[in-house]
């Protein structure tokens, strides 16, 4: 069987790959729903050998290019990573693209649409398998390019623009430091990743900043996290795509993969624990101030990915490695659920003017309610087994006090706006006019399977060897502290709605605008980008055309002529002056002849 792995995933990536070369006109979304299910079901084949012996297994072709420094060759890996994520990958997007034969299927595109849902799992494939930097920076740039088109998907929309451009940007600045990595690699290193983490006692820290950089980009790490609210402006099955199984994990995934030679830096380490600890708090505190349930959803994969990094900084890969497995199912079944609550309420997003989705969308709301309960941590729901080490394992090491406060904190804040969402979305009153629709077996059939995975995925890596964990005797108050923090948060949350609902609106404190407006970073940076462009312009403009050009070039020139041909130019129209000064010259010439 562990021979059969890389026959099996190159089979996946293959059919996968033939799929999206047909013409949009002949792309059959069922065909390629069909075709994903069962490269899910072929994908599952490789796991038994993984789980009972752990094998890896590289499958190295020729070389492709050969260089006068090293040889360029195509290297696939199949490990833990590779095989455990592969059947998470095409499992949502399976589903995702199931939902999207409804979701989408007025859109005269949908063809076109569910090729580039095709080509994003494709290049996630690539970025977890690659075995050398050069194949991992084609599926980098890949996920970079479809999420790009995808955003900006209904572009007639100046929103939709401005979201997509500001996605690209703020990639675009955190791969400079994955290509500083590489130029770094490139000369003074290996790019094969197998020989690179065999350096990891030589490894410099420049292009281990370079890596956190790239995932502070991708993953949306504070700093550059503005993008990731913004980027809902896309199809909502986009939205769910790109951060659970694709483009947003891709950014922990590098420094997953790449955690030996992490391991070892405690600067590096030391700051992935800040990131990831700052950003899980700031993240969970933005999302209890808006009220657009798609942003909202955004800003919690922004705090879940910022505990994961802080798992990274923590030296605990597989804890993050484990999280991103089980949020990958219950955040994809959020977003297909508000997608479906935001058909219903005839694309209205503010969860305000939702309201009674609970009767007239019994199913949705069920899936949804799962899927709430399980990103805050319910007990024997997926999310639970890997919220609850991750808390129990910072709390049994020694690590930055700070770090544990601000990660149960937004333990805290992560019941309080999923119970927010669960409210308004679900129970009292409609407070819209609502265009139900019927909740029929293409529209659940997804959802269920999210909803179920949602369950189960956390209890079958508890029996599986993907979570052996040494026992540890903890004080029962201890081991009970995560799920005592959500249950007194949703009680509070609960409380406060009930007071709050009815009161008159009031203007926002300065403390919820800044939590609104993302700590105004996108502000910021715009107002950095506006003022440099606009004094590069006065420069360009000002500065060296109406001055410099116009003061040495045509004006200078017009200047220096002038002044010459006044010196040259005596017309005064003064016929007795011309006769007098003729008169004295002739006089002064003769007298000079004379003598």
């Amino acid at each position: 069987m562990s021979q059969m792995a890389p026959s099996i995933l190159l089979t996946i990536l293959l059919s996968l790959t033939i799929s999206t070369t047909q013409p949009y006109n002949k792309h059959n979304p069922n065909q390629t729903k069909n075709k994903l299910m069962l490269l899910f079901f072929i994908s599952l084949m490789p796991m038994s050998t993984l789980l009972n012996k752990n094998h890896e297994t590289t499958l190295t072709a020729p070389p492709m290019i050969k260089l006068a420094t090293e040889n360029i060759t195509p290297s696939l890996t199949f490990d833990t990573l590779s095989l455990a994520f592969t059947p998470v990958a095409l499992f949502i997007t399976w589903s995702i693209i199931s939902f999207s034969t409804w979701y989408m299927s007025n859109d005269p595109n949908i063809n076109k649409f569910i090729k580039y849902l095709s080509l994003f799992l494709i290049t996630m494939i690539i970025i977890i398998t690659s075995n050398n930097m050069y194949q991992l920076i084609i599926g980098w740039e890949g996920v970079g390019i479809m999420s790009f088109l995808l955003i900006n998907w209904w572009g007639a929309r100046s929103n939709a623009n401005t979201a997509a451009l500001q996605a690209l940007v703020y990639n675009r600045i955190g791969d400079i430091g994955l290509i500083m990595a590489l130029a770094w690699l490139m000369s003074s290193s290996s790019m094969n990743i197998q020989e690179l983490l065999t350096q990891h006692d030589t490894m410099n820290t420049l292009p281990l900043l370079g890596l956190v950089a790239a995932a502070m980009g991708k993953s949306a790490q504070i700093g550059l996290h503005p993008w990731l609210p913004t980027a809902m402006e896309g199809p909502t099955p986009v939205s769910a795509l790109l951060h659970s199984s694709t483009m947003v994990v891709a950014g922990v995934f590098l420094l997953i993969r790449l955690n030996p030679i992490l391991a070892t830096n405690k600067t590096m380490t030391t700051t992935c624990l800040i990131l990831g600890a700052t950003t899980t708090m700031f993240a969970a505190t933005s999302a209890i101030t808006h009220k657009d349930i798609k942003k909202i959803i955004a800003l919690s994969t922004t705090s879940q990915l910022g505990l994961m990094m802080t798992m990274v900084g923590l030296n605990q890969p597989t804890l993050a490695f484990l999280h991103m497995i089980t949020h990958s199912f219950f955040k994809a079944l959020l977003f297909l659920c508000s997608g479906t609550f935001i058909h219903n309420t005839n694309n209205d997003q503010d969860v305000r003017m939702m309201g009674s989705l609970l009767k007239t969308m019994p199913m949705t709301s069920s899936f949804i309610t799962i899927a709430s309960l399980s990103l805050t941590g319910t007990p024997y729901l997926s999310g639970f087994y890997s919220k609850d080490i991750i808390i129990e394992t910072m709390m049994n090491t020694h690590v930055n006090s700070w770090a544990l406060t601000a990660t149960l904190m937004a333990t805290a804040l992560s019941a309080t706006y999923s119970t927010q969402i669960i409210y308004f979305a679900l129970t009292n009153y409609p407070r819209t006019n609502q265009n139900t629709h019927q909740e029929t077996e293409k529209i659940l059939s997804p959802l269920a399977r999210l909803a179920i995975m949602s369950t189960i995925i956390g209890l079958l890596t508890k029996i599986s060897t993907l979570q052996t964990s040494a026992l540890v005797t903890t004080p029962k108050a201890i081991k009970l502290m995560a799920l005592m923090i959500t249950i007194t948060s949703m009680t509070i949350s609960l409380d406060i709605l009930y007071i709050t609902t009815l009161t008159p609106s009031q203007k926002p404190k300065t403390t919820t605008s800044f939590f609104n407006q993302l700590a105004f970073f996108g502000t910021l940076h715009r107002k950095i980008t506006m003022t440099t462009m606009k004094l590069s312009q006065q420069i360009s403009t000002e500065l060296t055309d109406l001055w410099a050009l116009e003061n040495w070039g045509p004006k200078g020139l017009s200047n220096t002529s002038s002044f010459t041909i006044q010196l040259s130019t005596q017309q005064t129209n003064l016929v007795k002056n011309y006769m007098t000064t003729f008169t004295l010259t002739m006089t002064i010439f003769m007298v000079i002849i004379m003598l």
